[in-house]
């Protein structure tokens, strides 16, 4: 069983910068692709970003394009998620999540085989 550990979430001032951390808690396999989503209250679960370490490529919701890297490590299935210039809208729990079909789609979270717990982000005015 694969556990996706998030951290890096917390209460920030619009315009700031943030970075999440997630890391698997073993070893393992979490397939070729590693990602973010975010949900807030009320609404469906969001796609961030993902990274396919095969060949480097990274994607990106249109909510944070533009505004937002996500890196890591494949070999300790770790994998980051940095924005910038944070706003009001972009509070929610952030979600860890690995291992989706390596060709896409990546934005359906049904699709996703580990999750992590999830991080709360809160961005004040």
């Amino acid at each position: 069983q694969v556990h996706l550990v998030e951290s890096g979430g917390g209460l920030v001032q619009a315009g700031d910068s943030l970075r999440l951390s997630c890391e698997a808690s073993e070893r393992t396999d979490t397939g070729d692709v590693m990602g973010w989503f975010r949900q807030a209250p009320g609404q469906e679960r969001e796609f961030v970003a993902a990274i396919r370490w095969s060949d480097g490529q990274t994607f990106f919701g249109s909510s944070v394009k533009g505004r937002s890297t996500i890196s890591g490590d494949n070999v300790k299935s770790t994998v980051y998620l940095e924005v910038n210039n944070l706003r009001p809208e972009d509070t929610a729990v952030y979600y860890c999540a690995g291992d989706p079909p390596t060709s896409g789609p990546y934005h359906k979270p049904q699709l996703w085989l580990y999750w992590g717990q999830g991080t709360q982000v809160t961005v004040s005015t």
